[in-house]
């Protein structure tokens, strides 16, 4: 999903605010963590992840890849915080981070 700039750029002031919900860590996207982002990006829509892996190669690789498993779209990548986006048309205003 491409996002129009206008878009991206409240999805940025939104993220400012928000505080990481899932660690990437050296196992990388295991079953567990892929399962934690999915519910995430259910649930709020706006999720910022973080990397801890070290190399920005594989830091790269690991948030191409969480976006293609999971159907998001990267908004921002900020030194080793991603936030991402996943449109949930029956999220819960009560947890959207986009509804608020």
């Amino acid at each position: 999903m491409n996002l129009a700039q206008s878009q991206k750029k409240q999805f940025r002031s939104i993220g400012h605010d928000l505080h990481p919900l899932v660690t990437v860590a050296a196992k990388g996207l295991s079953e567990t963590v892929m399962t934690e982002i999915n519910r995430a990006l259910f649930d709020h829509e706006l999720i910022k992840v973080k990397f801890s892996v070290g190399d920005r190669e594989v830091k790269n690789t690991l948030i191409a890849d969480m976006c293609k498993q999971t159907g998001a779209t990267l908004v921002q990548a900020v030194g080793n915080v991603a936030l991402v986006y996943l449109n949930n048309p029956n999220a819960d205003p009560k947890k959207s981070n986009i509804e608020g």
